[in-house]
């Protein structure tokens, strides 16, 4: 894999370090859980302010210089120390704001009172990705007083909106977040015990579909089966997104192919809580469909509800579609294929609004290189097995942007959380055992990058 820039003294020292942290690294975690950061409009931002202000603290705390900057959005936190006299600097990134908590009886235990249950933590943001920040401070902790390299902390504040002003925090403070290497602490390993390299993250575009039939609702008794209601020709359309195997049917859409590893149905429908009898749809290996083909779900409906429905011929229904793309399609080329599909098959001549509602590029890695290199090394001192390179079938548009603002730099995505995390849902949960290992890994990864020749 590479030379060992550390020897089998220097690793057993890092990684005790690690373990002696370890307490007070959980408390702090525990600590910055309890704020509920939710960073959605419809929540009191004054938590948002609260949680870029405790995470500042933390970050003084260990002697980095810093500020929370906002730039037309949510805070982020920047701290910067210098390492040793020409050696590299590395740019840690993590996220501060989490998912709103949904209906907190789906919990079982409160969303924001971290609470451990069979060696896991549970909580909003326990792992997506307060977990990254800790294990950020873990690897700095790690080397207190002799750190090994250069180190910028980028803490955002709006990653679950969609980054919005991340463009702008680039532009303006783009200098100040330069490195040579830049780890992205927010995706996952491939199991319990086998750590992960994330090389491949699929794009996306969100549209929303509106169709509309008539100026005003009208008697459904009266004019059905002569008029179209607006829900006919939509769930037509939606149906049309598919073809009978359950791939996308969107001519013009690319499609890649995963890696090689070891992943079968039994274990596709236990992470993902497939039910029984329910068939897995698509064609081609597991992996490829959900890393590296396109996908089309329907994640929100504007129509009435069952509940408050009348005897009405809807006049206009609209749903939101969010739609996966392989992980080198260009957004802007992807929505309008969409737009020429939804046109092309909107039956009976009903009008049809495509409307570009977000969209993010994917990201794959050219993992080789000397940087990539310790990190492997670090992995494989962490956890006593070689890493795997990893696709993911989510989008983190924000990558693509450090890749392009940073394109000499060596992007490492790395992640704390398991398949079975729940990041998103209900019962958000970090392993601890894994989560130790994590932080061990990133700190024998700043003392390997140290190491390094210059």
């Amino acid at each position: 894999m590479t030379d060992d820039a550390l020897t089998a003294d220097q690793i057993s020292a890092v990684k005790a370090a690690v373990a002696d942290l370890m307490p007070g690294i959980r408390a702090d975690l525990e600590a910055l859980t309890r704020i509920p950061s939710v960073s959605l409009d419809a929540f009191d931002q004054a938590h948002v302010d609260a949680s870029a202000e405790a995470t500042a603290e933390l970050l003084r705390a260990e002697g980095l210089d810093v500020e929370i900057v906002r730039e037309g959005g949510r805070p982020a936190v920047i701290g910067h120390i210098d390492g040793p006299e020409g050696a590299p600097t590395v740019m840690l990134y993590a996220h501060h704001d989490v998912q709103p908590p949904g209906a907190e009886e789906l919990w079982d235990s409160k969303p924001f009172e971290p609470t451990e249950r069979d060696g896991r933590l549970y909580g909003r943001g326990a792992a997506d990705d307060k977990a990254g920040i800790m294990a950020h401070l873990a690897a700095l902790r790690a080397h207190r007083g002799n750190l090994p390299v250069g180190v910028t902390l980028f803490v955002e504040g709006e990653e679950e909106i969609g980054s919005e002003s991340l463009p702008t925090i680039l532009e303006r403070h783009g200098e100040k977040l330069r490195a040579d290497a830049i780890v992205l602490a927010d995706s996952t390993n491939w199991a319990i015990g086998e750590p992960a390299l994330t090389t491949t993250l699929r794009g996306l575009i969100r549209v929303v579909v509106t169709v509309t039939t008539l100026d005003h609702g009208v008697h459904s008794g009266m004019f059905g089966g002569a008029v179209p209601d607006a829900m006919m020709p939509l769930v037509r359309l939606l149906a049309s997104l598919h073809d009978d195997n359950g791939d996308v049917a969107i001519e013009g859409l690319t499609s890649g192919v995963a890696s090689d590893l070891d992943y079968d149905e039994a274990r596709l429908r236990e992470e993902s809580g497939l039910l029984d009898g329910v068939e897995v749809i698509g064609t081609g290996s597991l992996l490829t469909r959900i890393w590296n083909k396109p996908t089309a779900t329907v994640i929100g409906l504007d129509a009435p509800s069952v509940a408050t429905s009348s005897n009405t011929l809807v006049p206009s229904a609209s749903a939101k579609v969010s739609i996966r793309l392989a992980p080198d399609e260009d957004p802007m080329e992807a929505y309008a294929a969409v737009q020429r599909h939804l046109e092309k098959h909107t039956p009976w001549g009903a009008k049809v609004e495509v409307r570009l509602d977000d969209q993010g590029r994917g990201f794959a890695a050219e993992a080789s290189g000397p940087v990539y290199d310790q990190a492997r090394a670090a992995f494989t001192d962490a956890w006593g097995v070689e890493p795997v390179d990893i696709g993911v079938g989510g989008s983190i548009p924000f990558i693509a942007a450090f890749a392009e603002r940073f394109p000499d730099a060596a992007i490492l995505v790395t992640g704390v959380e398991d398949p079975d995390a729940r990041a998103h849902g209900a019962n958000e949960s970090l392993h601890l055992g894994e989560f130790q290992r994590v932080c061990e890994a990133e700190a024998l990864l700043l003392a390997r990058l140290g190491a390094m020749p210059r």
